[in-house]
Order: C-alpha cells, then sequence, then structure tokens
C-alpha cells in the first residue's frame, strides 16, 4: 500500500464509527490484494507474498472481531476463513488466480456492510483524536494539509 492510501486509511479511521471500521477494513483488504496482482504482473513475487499477508492481516482483524452472540457471526467467520484460504493458496501456488474468488465474496459483503454504515449514526469509536479538515495549503513545492478543531482544547502541549 502506498504512502498516500496509509495517510487517507489512517485519517478516516480517527473518525469513523464500528460500522465504518468494518467497511475500511474491507477496502484495505480490496487495496492489498489489488497491489498483490499488480506485482504479480509486475514479477515482483516479494511484494506479491507482502501484500497479501498484510491483506491475511486484515481479514484475522475481521475474525477477531466477530462477536458470537449473534449467529450471523458463523457464517461471516465462513467467509473469513473462506477468503484466508483463497490468499493463502496465492501465496503458496504464487499465482493470483485463486484470489478472484476471494475479491468476489469480498466485494459482495462490502455492498452490504457499505449500506449498513451509511444508515449508523453513532459517534466515532477514537475519542480525543483531531478533527479532519479537507484544508490544503500550498508550501514551497508541496501542498500542507492543516488540521483544526477549535473545540479540541485540551490537546497538546499546555503552557
Amino acid at each position: 500500500m502506498k504512502k498516500e492510501a496509509i495517510q487517507a486509511y489512517t485519517a478516516r479511521i480517527a473518525q469513523a464509527n464500528k460500522s465504518e471500521l468494518t467497511v475500511i477494513l474491507y477496502e484495505m483488504i480490496q487495496t492489498e490484494l489489488r497491489d498483490a496482482k499488480d506485482a504479480y504482473d509486475q514479477s515482483d513475487l516479494d511484494t506479491f507474498a507482502k501484500s497479501l499477508k498484510r491483506a491475511q492481516k486484515y481479514v484475522n482483524e475481521l475474525i477477531s472481531t466477530l462477536d458470537f452472540k449473534y449467529a450471523i457471526s458463523y457464517d461471516l467467520l465462513s467467509l473469513y476463513l473462506y477468503i484466508n484460504k483463497r490468499i493463502i493458496t496465492a501465496i503458496i501456488k504464487q499465482n493470483p488466480i485463486s484470489l478472484d474468488s476471494a475479491e468476489s465474496v469480498l466485494n459482495k459483503l462490502y455492498t452490504g456492510f457499505s449500506g449498513i454504515s451509511s444508515q449508523d449514526t453513532s459517534g466515532p469509536v477514537m475519542r480525543n483524536t483531531q478533527q479532519v479538515y479537507a484544508g490544503l495549503t500550498y508550501g514551497k513545492g508541496t501542498l500542507n494539509e492543516t488540521y483544526i478543531d477549535p473545540n479540541q482544547q485540551n490537546r497538546g502541549f499546555i503552557a
């Protein structure tokens, strides 16, 4: 995953509620699978394996967040284990063919959780984080992003 994507995901995670965090994890898995396929097309098997292992970590995170008080958690576990198995197959065979079926399942889950996330009105999971605004300023040869939240008086150094 590229540095810009990591920064974008980090900013989104800081402001996300529980259902949005799940959607972000799905997006991160999809990004890693795409990166793995691109690396394979460029014959870079090291990056291919690294991207797949990161995707596998994100799938394991989804598995660890399941609440087995609900019956649907067992169905989701089966799907996550299937996706994980397809990633392992791709790593072992050093071929992305097995990832197509994993991506298909992942895309369907992503669509469902995106719909749920759009209806979730709960607040962000992380507290006392910087509010992210889409304000950019020009620096010498670069663009600088500024974080401003007038309601956060208790952050940072107090003299």
